[in-house]
């Protein structure tokens, strides 16, 4: 029965999650927020679907051991290091102030020293998940306001672990006193932390190399989940938190060269995992509670966004950001996070918070959460109605410095994009002596660029009078050598509308966007794989002495016909993405005739496959192999097809071969 019931609870959760999830994807909202819906919708103090019990919070701790384990993975000193001012100064200042302000006014309401000190702690949290997919979508995470939003949310990541140290100190049962247990819990911290590091050093590196060497996904795996496990209950066992383990685990590992390989592996355990910390997040939540409470809910909302916002946009001004990107900095960073929610959890868990306190601060965090997205998505028109004079000034300056040092230039090139391969074209450009003028968004980059003597300059080049100002009227040609398509097809969306009859050359990964790209009016699309394999198979003719006509005539062959040769291949047993575009999902699949077969005896036409959206590149017959077999060709038995397409043609494809 017991069994039973966890069945019955777990398919309950998991059919709403799916709707859940589905709905607010359709929203464009972050599943976060689908998850605390999902929690509040089930939970204990509404439906009461699925009762509040020991083993689901065990098992949603992991989640949250999961996500530090992950965050480890990706903590960097060195970024920290290039960004101490923005990482440190905005970020320390950010968190500094908001948990003495926050923890201050909790204890002037009445509330003991170390629950305040926790509040002050929660609200000081951003939402890490939120901001950086909004800023993504926006393409605003290269922007000054989104360098500053990151460093401070950087910061943010690493102030967490003093917290996860100190809050299960707190709630033991010692008579000391608070500064004593800190002292304590801190000192236990930083020997914990470093007989890790010891282990990590000398012990990590060797033991994954000797397990990557055997080849077997399941093994690493296995190893990968052991070890972040392991480490959290090393620190568990010295009365520390379990996430604290998981991310020093995942900062270690972070070091080594299988850290992308252990992220992949781990990610599905923290996504699933995680939106079950999140579902348990929302059950906490008392709906019925609410009403009564409501006024200080809302009290709190208000004051979170405001004092976040005020804040942060004085922080930035110290830092002599403009007053337009210190605002939008502050908008940004205006909400409560994921980690104040894994703190409020532990401290609830560890009986450090009075649960109707809670209440208030679990649902602010909640509410604000709900909000970040609209919030981010209307920073820049928020600003614009506040410093519209500065914010047009600050823009209109750099385009006026543009537009004079781009006045003299005619038939030149604008490079969109400064990094490696913007800087390698322009090098070409010198060489042959071709006038260009580069556009880019990061700061450092641009101002080592022209103290050289380079021409680059600080400019969104999806803005359409910053191209402008760059003279792309005048320009014989638009090359843009960044691997973002959102920002691609806007800018050649603005290009083609004003400009039709200018050459576009644009960079991209790989065949997944090439369609599109070529449909919005590229003159010509650059996939890296597949312009790799040319080259690659070039020089092997070259040294098999194909003569030199014969292998530039099959390179411009494969181009003219935009690549189509090298877009199919066998996938194998290669997992593949579900977001990724259907061109790039495309594949090659043989599929043999059995004697029984319904195609056995019918031509390829009458089979109607291109119908289906698959295409028969070949058929091969007595181990002879055919290309592009005609449609009047009679199919026999033992015949191998090889089909091209998505997978789910591929698998229609197959079944009418097979059974008609």
């Amino acid at each position: 029965m017991m069994g039973a019931s966890v069945l019955d609870a777990i398919l309950v959760l998991l059919a709403v999650a799916v709707v859940a999830v589905a709905a607010f994807r359709k929203f464009n909202l972050p599943p976060i927020l689908a998850y605390l819906f999902v929690g509040m919708l089930v939970g204990p103090y509404a439906l009461n679907w699925i009762p509040e019990s020991d083993g689901t919070l065990f098992l949603a701790e992991f989640g949250v051991v999961f996500l530090l384990f992950t965050i480890g993975l990706e903590f960097s000193l060195p970024q920290l290091l290039a960004m101490r001012r923005e990482v440190l100064g905005l970020g320390g200042g950010q968190v500094a102030f908001t948990a003495l302000v926050a923890g201050g006014v909790a204890w002037l309401f009445g509330m003991p020293l170390t629950a305040a000190f926790v509040i002050g702690g929660v609200l000081a949290m951003s939402s890490t998940a939120i901001v950086i997919k909004q800023l993504t979508e926006q393409l605003e995470v290269s922007s000054r306001h989104g360098r500053y939003s990151v460093g401070v949310l950087l910061f943010q990541d690493v102030a967490v672990i003093p917290f996860l140290i100190v809050i299960p100190v707190l709630a033991g049962d010692s008579n000391a006193s608070i500064s004593t247990e800190l002292g304590l819990a801190l000192l236990k911290g930083l020997f914990v932390i470093g007989v890790m590091l010891a282990i990590g050093h000398w012990l990590l590196r060797p033991l994954f190399h000797i397990i990557a060497s055997q080849r077997s996904s399941e093994l690493f795996t296995l190893a990968a989940l052991l070890f972040a496990l392991a480490a959290a209950w090393l620190t568990h066992l010295f009365g520390l938190s379990f996430a604290l383990g998981a991310f020093i685990a995942g900062m270690l590992l972070g070091e080594t060269e299988f850290r992308h390989q252990v992220e992949a592996d781990i990610r599905p355990f923290r996504d699933v995992l995680l939106g079950l910390f999140f579902v348990t997040i929302g059950m906490m939540l008392d709906l019925a509670a609410l009403p009564a409470i409501i006024h200080w809910v809302l009290l709190l909302v208000v004051a979170i966004i405001v004092f976040k916002v005020v804040l942060v946009t004085a922080l930035s001004r110290l830092l002599d950001a403009s007053q337009g990107v210190s605002l939008r900095t502050g908008i940004v960073l205006a909400q409560g996070g994921e980690f104040g929610l894994v703190l409020l959890s532990l401290a609830l868990v560890e009986g450090l918070l009075d649960p109707a306190a809670s209440q208030v601060v679990l649902a602010a965090i909640i509410i604000t959460m709900v909000l970040a997205p609209f919030l981010i998505a209307s920073n820049g028109t928020i600003v614009k109605r506040f410093y519209s004079d500065s914010y047009l000034r600050n823009r209109e300056s750099q385009v006026t410095e543009m537009e004079e040092q781009s006045e003299h230039l005619d038939q030149h090139v604008v490079i969109c994009g400064y990094g490696r391969i913007g800087q390698n074209i322009a090098r070409f450009l010198d060489q042959e002596g071709f006038n260009y003028i580069a556009l880019d968004l990061d700061p450092v980059r641009v101002r080592d660029a022209r103290a050289a003597g380079e021409q680059v300059f600080y400019g969104d080049s999806t803005h359409i009078e910053n191209l402008g100002a760059a003279g792309i009227g005048r320009a014989k040609v638009l090359v843009i050598s960044f691997d973002d398509y959102s920002r691609s097809m806007k800018i050649l969306e603005q290009v083609k509308r004003l400009w039709p009859e200018l050459p576009v050359l644009v960079r991209t990964r790989d065949d997944a966007n090439l369609d599109g790209l070529q449909q919005a009016g590229a003159t010509e699309v650059v996939p890296e794989t597949l312009e790799a394999s040319l080259m690659l198979a070039s020089h092997l003719l070259l040294l098999l002495n194909v003569p030199v006509s014969r292998i530039v005539r099959s390179v411009q062959e494969v181009r003219s016909s935009r690549y189509q040769m090298l877009r199919g291949f066998f996938h194998g047993q290669e997992a593949e993405s579900l977001e990724q575009a259907p061109s790039f999902r495309e594949r090659l699949q043989s599929v043999e005739l059995p004697e029984a077969a319904y195609a056995v005896g019918r031509t390829l036409g009458a089979l109607k496959l291109r119908e289906d959206g698959v295409v028969v590149t070949a058929v091969r017959r007595g181990g002879i192999k055919g290309q592009q077999p005609q449609p009047d060709m009679v199919l026999q038995a033992e015949d191998i097809l090889v089909l091209y397409g998505t997978p789910e043609d591929l698998a229609h494809a197959e079944t009418k071969l097979l059974q008609g």
